[in-house]
């Protein structure tokens, strides 16, 4: 195992997780991995997979090449170009809430949108 590689994975996971406003148990949870290997992971003692890498840069919202040190500025650093990422990183409610939206299945999502709308009425 690449030592310095997972040490620089494990701080940039770190860095977006903290960004995001999420745990680690909540990260684990939604890369699907045990809160245990997710902190080894951020420790640099644990190398993930490749699905698991891939599922890491879609629950922080960071680009593979950031997250392994190839876009020159670091994940951290890497913001996404659209208004609606702008508006997750102003609020750490917004972004749980988002992250709990991601997990949700269809029948989930039309609850919530209800519940949203008659909340704004």
């Amino acid at each position: 195992m690449n030592e310095e590689l997972a040490r620089m994975i494990g701080e940039v996971a770190r860095e977006a997780r903290q960004r995001a406003g999420l745990t680690q148990a909540e990260v684990a949870s939604l890369v699907e991995i045990t809160s245990m290997v997710y902190s080894r992971m951020e420790r640099g003692k644990v190398m993930p997979s490749v699905p698991t890498l891939r599922r890491l840069c879609t629950v922080l919202h960071i680009s593979a090449d950031g997250l392994l040190g190839l876009s020159g500025e670091g994940a951290a650093s890497e913001p996404m170009k659209d208004s609606r990422r702008k508006q997750e990183e102003s609020s750490p409610g917004l972004r749980r809430l988002l992250t709990l939206v991601l997990r949700m299945d269809e029948t989930q999502l039309q609850a919530l949108t209800g519940m949203a709308g008659a909340l704004l009425r």
